[in-house]
């Protein structure tokens, strides 16, 4: 991987580790990954691929040839031809174009005949979220003139944990509680809140810094400025005290009687 390239990564992880907003993550990577991969424009999706339903997220200046679509032409996209397909028949995640999957019947296909009228572009690059199973989430990146080469595919597969972190990051911010004035006067970082998070799983420290990418040093020096900023001394004070604050969720990790689990001793 190139120098700039591994910056680039570098820059999209450090925005998304201190981005509070869930909902402005994958737009921050939409922003990024066609330049890493050297597409043109990208469309994501974290719900299923079905030609029914299902919201879709574009990168800046694709959706200006978006506006006019019909059902029809939306149906085609969401589906995913032939990624799709393709992916729900397998446990590999690794990505792969859409000539690759398809051969010669991908050009002449509706999809590949849509994204030409649209975006002026003829390839498309799938990358699945690595771990992704039902449905197959991830997102596709599009570009005109040749197709991706094996070293843009090779990039793209090490740019897959990146994307599977970052939407992890969407997801367990998702899941807070509309916190109270006096949860928003504790200044939570946006890594604490997600340790926290983690530690009304009943995580160990250990485990939350493999899930979270750091170490468990790290780990607990959350913990202790989650415990300063609490006015707390332990896991299970501190956890009852958040989902009372509205900052951690009742269900997680809890057992009847609403306490938390205490998998593998204290963090």
């Amino acid at each position: 991987m190139g120098t700039t390239a591994y910056e680039r990564m570098l820059s999209v992880a450090l925005a998304a580790l201190h981005e509070r907003d869930p909902e402005r993550l994958w737009p921050l990577l939409a922003a990024e990954l066609p330049l890493l991969c050297g597409g043109d424009a990208l469309i994501y999706k974290l719900d299923n691929w079905d030609e029914r339903e299902g919201t879709l997220g574009l990168s800046p200046g694709a959706d200006t040839g978006f506006g006019p679509l019909g059902d029809e032409e939306t149906s085609l996209l969401r589906a995913g031809y032939p990624l799709a397909g393709h992916y729900a028949g397998r446990a590999d995640r690794t990505p792969v174009t859409a000539r690759r999957v398809a051969g010669r019947a991908w050009s002449g296909s509706p999809t590949a005949k849509l994204l030409d009228g649209l975006l002026d572009v003829d390839h498309v690059l799938g990358i699945p979220l690595p771990r992704s199973t039902t449905p197959v989430t991830g997102c596709l990146v599009y570009r005109s003139g040749r197709d991706f080469t094996d070293d843009e595919l090779r990039l793209a597969e090490r740019l897959q944990p990146l994307l599977a972190a970052v939407d992890e990051q969407r997801q367990l911010l998702r899941r807070l509680h509309a916190p109270s004035e006096e949860a928003a006067d504790l200044a939570l970082t946006p890594r604490e809140t997600t340790v926290l998070l983690l530690l009304g799983d009943a995580l160990t420290a250990l485990s939350i810094g493999r899930r979270l990418g750091i170490s468990e040093r790290t780990v607990h020096k959350h913990i202790a400025n989650i415990y300063r900023k609490l006015g707390t001394h332990d896991r299970v004070s501190t956890v009852l005290h958040a989902q009372r604050l509205g900052l951690v969720p009742t269900s997680v990790g809890s057992r009847p009687g609403g306490v938390p689990g205490r998998r593998g001793g204290p963090g």
